[in-house]
């Protein structure tokens, strides 16, 4: 049996940015270390492949880095959730409120087909908002959100409480 993998050592902490006050949590610096990112990944697919997803679902714009390399290897689809007037063609969109003020989260679409089981998947979650919003977005397009997940979860900011389907991370910070 091979020692636990320490992820946690290879997540940089960059202090107030985008601002001052807040605490980054950096995944780059996870990403550039081969055996790291290979950890992390496989952790994730451990911790999803149950739900027997259709498709995983990737928000903007680190989700994506995670859900895609995620699907090739559950030979499964990728979606795209971004953020207002980025994706081409006919889009369906959900608007959420933030903290101060709204924002807008889309979706192909013919990216979802009704009824099928989706994952969905960020690198880090924090209040909740964003990832609640994609799950309603994809609720209202058909799709069956069987799951959600993260690299990273910040507890002390209980986004998890706003979530309403099962939700996995493979990193908890307390603070």
């Amino acid at each position: 049996m091979k020692p636990e993998f320490d992820l946690k050592a290879h997540v940089r902490h960059v202090p107030d940015f985008p601002k001052p006050g807040i605490l980054f949590y950096d995944i780059s610096t996870l990403l550039i270390n081969p055996e790291a990112w290979r950890e992390t990944v496989d952790r994730l697919k451990v911790a999803i492949e149950p739900y027997k997803p259709h498709k995983l679902v990737g928000i903007e714009s680190r989700g994506f880095l995670v859900s895609a390399p995620l699907a090739y290897l559950l030979g499964i689809g990728f979606v795209m959730v971004r953020k207002r007037g980025k994706l081409p063609g006919e889009i369906i969109r959900h608007s959420y409120d933030l903290e101060y003020g709204q924002d807008v989260v889309e979706v192909q679409a013919d990216a979802i087909q009704p009824g099928e089981r989706v994952v969905v998947l960020d690198d880090l979650l924090a209040t909740g908002g964003t990832m609640g919003a994609a799950i309603q977005l994809l609720r209202g397009v058909g799709a069956e959100v069987v799951a959600a997940a993260s690299i990273i979860e910040l507890t002390f900011l209980a986004g998890r409480a706003r979530l309403d389907v099962p939700f996995s991370t493979i990193l908890s910070y307390d603070s």
